[in-house]
């Protein structure tokens, strides 16, 4: 079989977003923001930028290499849609048995939450900077620039509301991701 010698990948830098590459460290800003990545641990990918693209390479690929790539891409993507829409995440909270009070802490970046199955201590998950928390009623929203600080926000939440020693069947008690959005656009939503 023979070997590909040479594969690349493109991405289109739009016009309102200005793209600084230096050595494997990608600099986006944009009209929300910035946001700064540092692809230092893809050793075998040459990140490079030209007027009005992001070029992303590698010499003899393999599946790893190409895998490696993709992911790469996935990222710089990730990182225009954050400074041009903002991502955001809509969580449910859901209790059956006791009813489940949520308290944002801005000063301490720690949401609380309080008489989750009737526990007298509170929850605490923790939010990273940079990213937008409201409590409106039974929803948590979640917002900013950065997907991966909202998703991992998201999985904080979502973790500090695990029931243990108990059957999740009965008590589904918790808060819960139900839509993902990307400005406004629907990415993502449980029926």
């Amino acid at each position: 079989m023979v070997k590909t010698a040479y594969s690349k990948l493109e991405v289109e830098i739009p016009a309102n977003v200005k793209v600084q590459v230096k050595d494997m460290v990608v600099d986006i800003s944009g009209p929300l923001g910035s946001l700064s990545k540092d692809f230092s641990h893809a050793r075998k990918i040459r990140i490079s930028k030209t007027d009005s693209k992001i070029i992303l390479d590698t010499l003899y690929p393999d599946k790893k290499k190409l895998a490696l790539l993709g992911t790469v891409k996935s990222h710089v993507l990730n990182m225009i849609d954050g400074v041009t829409r903002k991502f955001r995440y809509e969580m449910k909270i859901v209790y059956a048995h006791f009813p489940i009070t949520v308290e944002y802490e801005s000063a301490k970046n720690t949401l609380i939450i309080k008489n989750f199955l009737g526990e007298r201590s509170a929850r605490k998950a923790s939010i990273p900077s940079g990213v937008d928390v409201r409590v409106a009623g039974d929803t948590v929203v979640l917002e900013g620039v950065d997907n991966e600080k909202v998703g991992q926000t998201a999985a904080n939440i979502q973790r500090a509301t695990k029931i243990r020693r108990k059957d999740p069947r009965v008590f589904s008690d918790g808060i819960y991701t139900y839509r993902k959005y990307v400005g406004d656009k629907l990415k993502w939503k449980i029926l």
